[in-house]
């Protein structure tokens, strides 16, 4: 199996449980015309590691690099967010390792036989098989994806 087919990925860290990152979280909807101060539609403080990190002990951050997910909408340098207590499925997006290398796929079932599917066609899928070196490191649960 060669590298360039697959979507490699970097460890970036794990979560860091006392960490807390409130910010306010805006409860109407935004107008995509003109303007309108916000501040008055208030509705709480959002934390994002409590909205995001389900199983803190569990969870860590990959960054992506490569064009194999783009389907997904998974772009290279974004950051995924993966949850090792999470069970894998048929899918399910999830970090491998496969021969050595990080990747990231779509699990994917099919005939009584396990592939890693990329979410791009110019890119083929991996049949899981016995004499390959594989493990399941975790499931992706968020992408985060810059805009601009």
């Amino acid at each position: 199996m060669m590298g360039s087919q697959l979507n490699k990925v970097t460890f970036i860290g794990s979560f860091q449980q006392n960490a807390v990152l409130q910010r306010p979280l805006i409860g109407s909807r935004i107008a995509a015309g003109f303007p309108s101060p916000a501040q008055d539609y208030i509705e709480e403080n959002l934390d994002l590691n409590e909205y995001l990190i389900a199983h803190p002990s569990a969870t860590y951050f990959v960054r992506v690099e490569g064009l194999s997910m783009v389907g997904a909408g998974i772009f290279s340098g974004d950051i995924l967010i993966v949850d090792r207590s999470l069970e894998p499925a048929h899918k399910k997006i999830v970090i491998a390792i496969v021969d050595g290398e990080l990747t990231v796929k779509r699990l994917w079932q099919e005939n009584n036989k396990w592939y890693l599917m990329p979410e791009n066609p110019d890119f083929p899928m991996t049949e899981i098989t016995r004499d390959m070196e594989f493990t399941i490191w975790g499931v992706v649960v968020y992408a985060l994806h810059k805009t601009g």
